[in-house]
């Protein structure tokens, strides 16, 4: 088999006292599509937080391209090939369009760049209308495609999508659902958070859910699609 590039062995994570991983695994293949999901509070963002390296574990391993990670700064990660779409999109206020994609724009070592900021205009249209306007003069979708852009820009070998399509008008959401479609057929590795189930379980290889901090249940689309007791039990949907 591929060895994987991601994976995940016995994460435990806490705040303080409060503990809340414990012992998750992950396994994630090249080129495989991973949704993440459970309700609110169950520990998906601090699991993202730990494979960014934004949070010290307390146990276990994050392991990427046969590298041992945890430990590692979080640039010293997005160097190695992670970037995340984040939640809340955090777009500079006071850079440009342009400019974000400019100063984020890299190709790894020994890669070729897929994505330039050139590209991403082609992708989202409405950035290049916008290339010279800063940061906080852009609609909450406009920060969302910019967020996207800067971090394809980086080139990943990983990619995470952290509640992108949270809180954006349907036709904007949908635009990110085609995004996502577009980087799964060109064999973008991809992880992502999303409450829209019914979406994304046409798009995603297979799921993990947490519940209280712990796998509950993994598998394919097809075995999510036909269990509609997962959906109501773990999801809230």
């Amino acid at each position: 088999m591929t060895p994987p590039l991601l994976l995940v062995e016995q994460l435990q994570a806490a705040y303080g006292a409060s503990q809340v991983l414990f012992g998750v695994d992950l396994e994630l293949q090249p080129g495989e599509v991973l949704g993440l999901l459970g309700r609110n509070g169950m520990g998906k963002t601090t699991l993202l937080r730990s494979i960014l390296g934004l949070k010290r574990i307390r146990a276990g391993r994050v392991v990427f391209e046969g590298r041992a990670i945890h430990g590692y700064s979080p640039d010293t990660i997005a160097r190695l090939g992670v970037a995340v779409v984040p939640e809340g999109r955090q777009v500079f206020p006071n850079l440009s369009v342009h400019e974000h994609l400019s100063a984020f724009a890299r190709t790894p070592s020994g890669r070729t760049a897929a994505w330039t900021p050139s590209l991403v205009y082609r992708l989202f249209p409405r950035l290049a209308e916008r290339s010279g306007n800063m940061g906080n003069q852009l609609s909450g979708g406009e920060q969302q495609m910019l967020a996207i852009g800067r971090a394809l820009v980086t080139n990943p070998k990983l990619l995470i999508f952290d509640e992108a399509t949270e809180g954006l008008a349907p036709l904007i959401r949908e635009e990110i659902w085609r995004c996502i479609e577009q980087l799964r057929s060109e064999g973008q590795t991809l992880i992502v958070v999303d409450k829209y189930i019914g979406r994304l379980v046409g798009i995603a290889d297979r799921h993990l859910i947490l519940e209280k901090g712990r796998v509950v249940w993994q598998g394919t689309s097809g075995m999510l699609s036909a269990d509609r007791n997962l959906w109501h039990r773990y999801l809230g949907v």
